[in-house]
């Protein structure tokens, strides 16, 4: 996708999945179809994965707007969303309900805190923890977020006490809301993040939320026969992704090469996607691709509606 150029564009952003166009006060997101793991973009886009996590995002943050005030105020087009620019937190809020992923892979190395977070003995993999635990991590510019404890936050100067107990009282609720959300549709939220910023004094919700690149759901059904058993549990997430990389020697960590990614599996990945907008929302997915020319155009007129 070009780089796109707006009136009164004041600042561009590149991230890592995502292109960021800063006027006046509004920001502009743009969800491409790049795909990253272990904070490296990989080779290949996935179809249709930028439409998927901004229409999900985008229904997550209506269905959450009782709980804390957001960011978003326009989806101009299947990939874009418009809003407030906030001053962020250099924090992503990560919370965590069943001990999976980086957590599961902590502890089963012996460690028993993270974050600052004890955690207790006796858990298998993706076994609920008592209740859930927030595990916040650093936002990097650049290379790989750290896991920093609520202490360190607070003496870094990243958040003050008082942002801190906001911060994480939002983040309690909308991982309530988001397995709620999830349980209607036979999924458990077995974990995410969430990033603020500042409008003035008041905290709002930033980003995209309950996505499969920020989330892991679970499905329910059979779940907890599975760990039962002590058998793998069926996932909808990003981490069938990181698994692969694994299985192909790939951490991101320097002299690593990324592996090669088939037609076939760029396929089963944007496939794995779309199930997870159908999950997710109880709804049929239905693409929508546009030209650059008509994508500029829409973003344009959003621009001029949300200033009259």
């Amino acid at each position: 996708m070009s780089t796109f150029q707006f009136p009164g564009q004041t600042a561009f952003y590149k991230g890592k999945v995502r292109d960021v166009y800063t006027i006046g006060n509004k920001l502009v997101m743009v969800a491409s179809d790049r795909i990253s793991a272990f904070d490296v973009i990989l080779p290949r886009p996935i179809p249709f994965k930028g439409q998927v996590l901004n229409q999900i995002a985008a229904r997550m943050l209506e269905e959450t707007s009782n709980i804390c005030p957001n960011w978003l105020e326009a989806v101009p087009a299947p990939n874009v969303a418009i809003g407030k620019k906030c001053v962020p937190f250099k924090l992503e809020m990560v919370i965590r309900g069943n001990l999976v992923g980086h957590a599961w892979r902590t502890y089963n190395s012996g460690k028993r805190t993270l974050c600052g977070v004890s955690l207790p003995g006796g858990l298998k993999e993706n076994d609920f923890f008592p209740e859930p635990i927030i595990t916040p991590a650093t936002k990097a510019e650049q290379g790989h977020d750290e896991d920093i404890s609520k202490e360190e936050i607070i003496a870094k100067g990243l958040a003050t006490a008082e942002e801190w107990e906001v911060l994480a009282r939002y983040t309690r609720q909308l991982f309530e809301r988001g397995k709620e959300i999830a349980a209607r549709q036979g999924l458990i939220l077995a974990d995410t993040k969430y990033e603020f910023g500042k409008i003035g004094d008041e905290i709002y919700l930033m980003d995209e939320i309950h996505t499969p690149d920020s989330s892991r759901y679970f499905y329910a059904d059979g779940f907890e026969e599975k760990q039962k058993k002590e058998e793998r549990q069926q996932q909808l997430s990003k981490e069938f992704v990181r698994e692969w990389l694994i299985e192909n020697n790939f951490m991101g960590k320097e002299g690593q090469t990324v592996p090669e990614m088939s037609d076939e599996w760029v396929l089963t990945i944007s496939n794995r996607y779309i199930e997870l907008y159908e999950r997710v929302t109880g709804k049929t997915f239905e693409p929508e691709v546009l030209t650059e020319q008509e994508t500029y155009d829409r973003i344009v007129a959003a621009l001029q509606n949300l200033k009259s």
